[in-house]
């Protein structure tokens, strides 16, 4: 059994090391070892995830799949949810979670019984609570979008600036041949960022 920790942020600002020194306290109370840490910049409701599909690539039947919060695997939509369930079940990978503590026995080994019990049980809990990470994401965005036609209405609203130096930034990591997924680990930019920005500058180049 290995186990192996995912961690996702979806904004430039948000940091993964907290997350990162949670997981590994985790482990070392449970005297297992993390085999390897998958981190990416991406929104949870979506699953372009590359980090993610290449630790389910690289698992094997019977490995761990250790986050520190469900949201961080899903705020996906239920067909989609369904979809990464899927690829869960066909690889046999199990899901801990630090915020779903009827996960934790599966970090570590026991009678066969016991853990296809507590495989039912997560299975239900981890449903759950990617319903209530989706319901959260849409709520959020519901009032955001609130907000942005209250602020239309009353004059006050100039949309969100572009971030011109980080954009310059990435543009010359790009140009200085960084790997695409050097450059979002190392500006928290999504590929779906990266993609528009060389978009642009190819126009403008043309």
């Amino acid at each position: 059994m290995l186990v192996r920790a995912y961690l996702r942020a979806s904004k430039s600002e948000q940091d993964a090391g907290q997350a990162q020194a949670e997981l590994r306290a985790f482990a070392k109370e449970r005297q297992i070892r993390i085999a390897a840490f998958y981190i990416e910049h991406e929104s949870g409701a979506s699953l372009s995830r590359p980090e993610l599909f290449r630790l389910l690539e690289e698992s094997h039947p019977g490995d761990v799949l250790l986050i520190e919060q469900v949201d961080r695997l899903s705020r996906l939509n239920a067909a989609d949810w369904d979809i990464l369930k899927t690829m869960l079940h066909e690889k046999k990978v199990r899901v801990v979670a630090l915020d779903l503590p009827t996960s934790w026995q599966l970090a570590s080994t026991g009678d066969q019984l016991t853990q296809r019990l507590m495989d039912a049980l997560n299975s239900m809990m981890l449903d759950m609570l990617a319903a209530i990470a989706r319901k959260d994401y849409e709520d959020r965005r519901r009032r955001a979008a609130q907000g942005i036609q209250k602020a239309k209405a009353a004059g006050k609203y100039r949309g969100r600036r572009a971030d011109d130096q980080r954009n310059q930034s990435i543009l010359a990591m790009l140009k200085g041949g960084m790997s695409w997924s050097d450059v979002c680990s190392a500006t928290g930019a999504s590929r779906s960022t990266l993609s528009r920005l060389t978009k642009v500058a190819a126009v403008k180049s043309a």
